[in-house]
């Protein structure tokens, strides 16, 4: 009988695969809670009272684009992805997590604090205030860890359920990520405002990092377990990574049309949720303490209809046809916050539709990735597909910053009209995308229309 069970996979215990997703989608709920939980927060960011910081609009888009500037300005992502194939994922998970709780408690420090003075930055950036430069540094050092630590958790869990309901697994994980952004949404602004202020909000941010990198730990030990447990089945050792094997991912159309709709699709909601809040009070004259809780309908939105429809592509297939209706509902939903609505319905109920769409393309778009490349790249690959991503998370807030900047009224209102327009933008040019990557498909044969389960 113990001969028997050790010739079995950890991973072929469904408890035992579903506990490690359990460990590691906790790990990156925290993180989705600590990268969102100052949105809400932009009226007390912005505000000049005794709780407000008296930042700018330009200032809050420079601060939100920060999460992403170490990613992309110093290629930590990319390199982070060879270091996960190169050194495995314990390693690589270990230090993201750490990474990602350095750089909360510098943020957490740096809105603690009061500090004199203000810093222009060259090529005409812009002069910002001592305290946001500080705080975009500490959300820098956050964003490079929770990134790999996303590309880290996708190859985990693709080991892990590799045959095994990938998309399913994939789905129950963004699905707990996307309950830290509605916790975030939702409770950030209360719990800051009673609580004495911003620095509040984000030390329970940080502290719930804490527990995440133990929630990693945990991980820790069961893949150790279960590299032992592969080791002792397997009857072929597998081929390593080597850096010529990158060529093989850069040459390949399909896998440039997946990180293209990523960056695309993404631009078009993260940052969007950066300026949602404020949106809701100036356009649709919904009240301050209750804005974030509209945006928040988005990703609780999500929770349910991830995993659903992960199960629906592993069941029936059809992933590249769910990634084209999810990117066709997001411009749709971004055009009527273009028109001049001012209902707090009509937000409500495309807030709503824009959480359907949250939920159809990244439950289809993620467990594509390994229909395309080879397990041995799936690190460098997730790595670049989010490197790519990073781009739209470091410019967009930056853009959409100075845009709102510029269209604010005398009376301190902001116009939104193009802002939305942009973000509307990035919805019809990944509707474009994922049209081409199904016809990729058609003709090199991928898989994304067949079902993970035979």
């Amino acid at each position: 009988m113990m001969k028997e069970l050790l010739q079995k996979k950890l991973s072929d215990s469904a408890a035992a695969r579903w506990t490690a997703l359990l460990a590691v989608s906790f790990t990156m709920m925290c993180g989705y809670f600590f990268t969102d939980v100052m949105s809400p927060l932009e009226p007390m960011l912005t505000s000049n009272d005794v709780n407000g910081l008296g930042w700018t609009s330009d200032e809050y888009g420079f601060f939100s684009g920060a999460y992403g500037y170490f990613n992309v300005f110093l290629l930590l992502l990319f390199f982070g992805g060879i270091i996960l194939d190169k050194f495995g994922i314990r390693f690589t998970g270990l230090a993201s997590t750490l990474l990602m709780f350095g750089g909360a408690l510098i943020k957490w420090w740096a809105v603690s604090n009061t500090f004199d003075g203000s810093v222009t930055l060259p090529f005409g950036i812009g002069t910002y205030h001592t305290q946001v430069l500080w705080a975009s540094l500490g959300f820098a050092i956050y964003g490079a860890g929770c990134e790999i630590a996303g590309i880290t958790v996708t190859k985990i869990i693709a080991k892990w359920f590799t045959g095994h309901e990938l998309a399913l697994a994939m789905g129950f994980q963004v699905a707990l990520a996307r309950i830290g952004t509605a916790c975030a949404l939702a409770l950030a602004l209360p719990f800051a405002k009673a609580c004495g202020g911003v620095h509040a909000a984000v030390g329970l941010g940080a502290a719930l990092l804490c527990i995440s990198v133990v929630a990693f730990l945990v991980y820790c030990v069961m893949d150790k377990k279960e590299d032992a447990s592969a080791e002792a089945v397997q009857t072929e050792p597998e081929e390593g990574f080597k850096f010529s094997d990158l060529k093989m991912l850069i040459s390949n159309r399909g896998f440039w049309y997946m990180a293209t709709l990523c960056l695309m699709f993404y631009a078009g909601v993260f940052p969007f949720l950066k300026f949602a809040t404020k949106l809701m009070v100036f356009k649709y004259g919904v009240d301050e303490n209750m804005a974030g809780l509209i945006p928040a309908m988005l990703p609780s939105g999500t929770i349910c209809l991830t995993p659903l429809f992960g199960y629906v592509y592993d069941k029936f297939g059809k992933g590249a046809t769910l990634m084209i209706i999810g990117s066709a509902l997001l411009t749709i939903v971004h055009i009527i916050f273009v028109l001049p609505i001012t209902s707090y319905i009509v937000a409500i109920a495309a807030m709503i539709a824009l959480g359907v769409a949250f939920g159809l393309v990244p439950s289809a778009m993620w467990p594509s990735v390994p229909k395309i490349i080879p397990m041995k790249l799936l690190g460098s690959a997730y790595a670049m597909i989010f490197y790519i991503q990073n781009i739209g998370l470091a410019l967009v807030p930056v853009w959409i910053g100075k845009v709102n900047q510029a269209n604010t009224l005398a009376n301190g209102s902001i116009d939104y009209t193009e802002t939305m327009t942009i973000f509307a933008a990035f919805g019809a040019i990944a509707v474009i995308i994922s049209l081409l990557l199904f016809f990729e498909n058609k003709k090199k044969g991928y898989g994304l229309e067949e079902p993970n389960i035979q």
